[in-house]
């Protein structure tokens, strides 16, 4: 079942990439809050994908591996898209953890699979907050204009920035469960 609710829902959140880049280089003034609103919407959407295949039924292989290729190049998308216009170090250094962090842990998810031991590296508890704070934190980033006088790109930031010490945190707690597995 390739074209059920949740793959929908994953490949609805591969089509925002290049509509969230779109708006991004746009120069007017709906674009950058459109662009946070619509990565908002498609981190939503991430939640959701794995709610209604579990609810549904809908759980399929092609899901599987769609859910996270989609997650990675959205983040991975958003980050690259806020270097082009922010290049402070905190922000570069920031994206640099984040992505390093995706590549590495999925390499050794598929490394852990090959050699069957796959459930050891499954998604933790804090790798599900580190999402949520990623999504929101990147969401606000882009957004970018204040709201009320408050200072959303700023707090976007911070929230990306925790995200980021949530990610190295379960980098390595992930590292030391295959750790038995990497020493043989």
């Amino acid at each position: 079942m390739h074209w059920n609710l949740p793959n929908t829902l994953t490949w609805l959140r591969i089509a925002a990439i290049p509509l969230i880049v779109l708006l991004f280089f746009m120069h007017y003034q709906w674009t950058d809050p459109a662009a946070g609103l619509l990565f908002a919407a498609a981190g939503v959407t991430d939640s959701l994908d794995g709610y209604f295949a579990r609810r549904l039924g809908q759980t399929s292989r092609l899901g599987a591996f769609l859910d996270p290729v989609a997650d990675k190049l959205i983040v991975a998308t958003a980050l690259v898209l806020l270097i082009s216009r922010d290049t402070r170090v905190v922000i570069v250094l920031t994206a640099v953890v984040i992505i390093g962090r995706e590549i590495t842990i999925s390499a050794l998810r598929e490394w852990m699979a090959e050699i069957g031991a796959r459930r050891k590296v499954a998604v933790s508890q804090l790798g599900k907050v580190k999402t949520v704070l990623q999504i929101v934190g990147l969401s606000m980033m882009l957004y970018r204009v204040p709201i009320d006088g408050l200072p959303v790109y700023a707090a976007g930031v911070t929230m990306t920035e925790i995200a980021a010490a949530a990610t190295l945190v379960s980098m390595v707690a992930y590292l030391r469960a295959a750790w038995p597995e990497l020493k043989r």
